[in-house]
């Protein structure tokens, strides 16, 4: 099996790092990795995709995303800080409610039933 999060691939190449189990992911639910010096929020939707953002909340300064209510706006996956409630695509990073703030986004893979994640 492998999911790659296409959208959030950088160009050039990549460099993976193993955080974990797919099978260790709850589906709508978030979960914290350090990957390097990164802290990254790493989500698996209902569907079985897998998406990657910065674990820090622009709005509180907090590492609290991989804690947020993950859901949908118009179609898109979603989650909404636990702090103050604004909602971040998963696909993009950007703010739903202010399209002027985003948290950054990184690729995600599986391979082998482990989850990669790349900050490159």
């Amino acid at each position: 099996m492998t999911i790659l999060n296409e959208t959030a691939a950088p160009a050039g190449r990549l460099h993976w790092t193993p955080v974990c189990s797919y099978t260790d992911l709850l589906p709508e639910r978030g979960a914290a990795v350090l990957v390097g010096a990164e802290q990254v929020a790493l989500f698996r939707t209902f569907d079985g995709a897998l998406y990657a953002l910065g674990n820090l909340d622009p709005y509180s300064g907090a590492y609290v995303m991989s804690r947020g209510i993950v859901g949908t706006r118009n179609g898109e996956p979603t989650v909404a800080s636990p702090m103050h409630k604004q909602v971040f695509s998963l696909a993009t990073g950007a703010c739903v409610d202010d399209p002027g703030v985003a948290v950054p986004t990184y690729a995600v893979r599986v391979t082998d039933g482990t989850v990669e994640v790349s900050v490159a």
